[in-house]
């Protein structure tokens, strides 16, 4: 799809761009022409460009930590996140 589409989706009611993924190859693979990463912040470049208010999210669906959300977007005063503890 492109970003320059999924703009277009969001300007006519999308509100979902899905994610940022570490590495993108499957869709390239498949023969897509799509399919490069965009960071965080150039999704929410996007998103505003499109006229929309951008929003992380958990997977639950929650609004993402202050924290977490500046590590995404680059913030390099951002404290480092806690280790994962599996119980």
């Amino acid at each position: 799809m492109g970003p320059q589409h999924a703009a277009a989706l969001l300007s006519c009611g999308c509100n979902d761009v899905g994610g940022v993924l570490m590495n993108e190859s499957i869709t390239r693979a498949a023969g897509a022409a799509h399919g490069q990463s965009l960071s965080a912040a150039e999704m929410e470049a996007l998103v505003q460009a499109a006229g929309r208010t951008p929003r992380q999210r958990t997977t639950l669906y929650a609004d993402a930590p202050a924290e977490r959300r500046r590590r995404s977007l680059g913030d390099s005063a951002a404290q480092p996140l806690a280790p994962l503890r599996l119980k």
